[in-house]
């Protein structure tokens, strides 16, 4: 049997898991000294709380899970017999896969008929989460891991990220965006339009001056990268940002109509230490994923 895993830095919640039969593997953060792992150490996250926490100063920081954690997440599917597929947040965002490697390794020794096949979505947040339900769609339907993995090699990459932050702050401190240099920020209400490339790394690619000029370039991605944007989901990611997103999602009905499949997220409290409160942004499926 296959069974399913996935990380909560994807913005997966526990009911989604539930629904499409992942296992989560908790990505953790720390605040005020103390590591939190989602959904683990909480039930729910509360949003508009930890995000009020970034807003009144605190900088949380993240950390790669060990090795002998991805054993202790994995080893109890193998010992079972079953196979395990992975679709995971960039492996280009972090060091924590070196320690999963090292850990399908150690595991492959003690089960050498199982396979543990991985999914790199190149992406975080959003981005990640609109690949691991259209892979859990495949998964619904019975398709097998081949076809799976199939589906994979070319549409990874036809799934698009853009978004924008309120702050640089965190974007900066965490080093993670390419192309940031020399953005005046927030001073002057100037908004760096940010997307996820083909090697999984977060880049600058422009700036808007204010907020609506930002969320319309959100949009108009859409209308250059689209590709049956109507029959396939729109993740519409905020960072306790709601209304926000709600405005970029009236956009977007206004244009194709009110039966888009569009979906509000939440984004999950380990990237937010990253991107910050008020961080809008949106997937879709697409021709390519850069302009």
């Amino acid at each position: 049997m296959l069974i399913l895993f996935t990380d909560t830095d994807t913005d997966i919640t526990p009911a989604q898991a539930q629904e499409y039969g992942y296992h989560l593997i908790s990505m953790p953060y720390a605040i005020d000294g103390k590591n939190v792992y989602p959904y683990e150490d909480f039930d729910e996250f509360d949003a508009h709380a930890f995000y009020d926490l970034l807003r009144d100063g605190a900088l949380p920081t993240t950390s790669a899970i060990s090795t002998q954690r991805y054993i202790d997440y994995f080893e109890p599917v193998l010992k079972n017999g079953d196979d395990i597929l992975y679709v995971h947040f960039s492996r280009n965002m972090t060091a924590t896969f070196d320690n999963m490697d090292q850990a399908i390794a150690e595991l492959k020794t003690k089960y050498p008929d199982r396979t543990v096949y991985t999914i790199d979505t190149k992406g975080i947040t959003l981005m990640s989460l609109i690949i691991v339900l259209a892979v859990g769609d495949l998964y619904k339907e019975g398709k097998s891991i081949e076809e799976i993995m199939e589906w994979s090699k070319t549409e990874v990459d036809r799934y698009a990220c853009y978004f924008f932050a309120d702050d640089l702050k965190f974007f900066r401190r965490s080093g993670r965006v390419s192309g940031l240099a020399g953005t005046m920020g927030t001073l002057l209400g100037i908004r760096p339009i940010i997307y996820m490339n083909e090697e999984g790394k977060m880049v600058s690619v422009g700036k808007e001056k204010g907020r609506i000029k930002a969320m319309e370039r959100l949009v108009s991605f859409v209308d250059e990268l689209g590709d049956d944007v109507k029959n396939h989901r729109i993740l519409i990611g905020n960072a306790d940002a709601l209304d926000i997103a709600e405005e970029i999602g009236a956009m977007l009905k206004e244009k194709y109509g009110d039966d888009l499949m569009i979906e509000y997220v939440s984004v999950n409290p380990t990237a937010g230490s990253h991107c910050g409160p008020d961080t809008v942004g949106l997937g879709f499926h697409a021709k390519r994923r850069s302009i």
